[in-house]
């Protein structure tokens, strides 16, 4: 029996930012599709009371949010690794931009997808504002490397990959940034990645 358990839509950029380190370090794990439906019910809403996705079950521990999920796996299967980083400097670093993927992704460009794609009710000439204001500081940081925090990737790279990847599916053009394409694309060429479902994309916002 697989230990490992994720609970998500394969559509969810938290979900897909999970399933990546997953991929990458190699793990089995049981992918049960968690829709609207099942969300609502009492079963699932014992592993997560807030009814989110996605959520891990790792034998008897279980955890919610993907920046923590992010957290676990590593701090479990892959102590030591660059992908959580031990140096203090480094490892705030790290935890900086776990907090611009809850941040300014979450309420610019992940927002922007959610309006567009999904009709989720948000406010979606604020998320334009959002993502326009921070696509060109992630421009100028990644302009001076080739990941995020240290010279390989960490999970602040899957944390922040997987809305700013989506972005045009929001009206959320990256043809002017260079950089943050090709860092999307050493992303892209790690082994195991596998990308979302793609969604036709909506005009790009003005």
């Amino acid at each position: 029996m697989t230990r490992l358990k994720l609970y998500g839509t394969p559509l969810s950029g938290h979900v897909h930012r999970v399933t990546l380190l997953l991929r990458m370090l190699e793990l089995e794990y049981e992918f049960i599709e968690a829709g609207a439906e099942l969300r609502a019910t009492e079963e699932f809403r014992q592993l997560n009371p807030w009814g989110q996705i996605p959520v891990l079950v790792d034998g008897e521990t279980v955890i919610a949010d993907s920046n923590a999920i992010l957290i676990y796996l590593t701090k479990t299967y892959a102590p030591g690794t660059h992908w959580l980083p031990e140096d203090a400097v480094a490892a705030a670093h790290t935890q900086q931009w776990l907090c611009k993927a809850a941040g300014e992704i979450r309420y610019g460009p992940a927002s922007a997808r959610l309006i567009a794609q999904f009709g989720t009710p948000e406010d979606y000439p604020v998320a334009v504002k959002v993502a326009k204001k921070f696509m060109p500081q992630l421009e100028l940081h990644l302009s001076q490397r080739e990941f995020l925090v240290i010279n390989q990737p960490t999970v602040a790279d899957l944390a922040c990959y997987s809305y700013v990847a989506l972005a045009p599916e929001g009206g959320i053009s990256l043809e002017a940034f260079p950089a943050i394409r090709q860092w999307l694309l050493r992303i892209e060429s790690l082994p195991g990645f596998i990308a979302t479902p793609p969604l036709p994309l909506p005009e790009p916002a003005q």
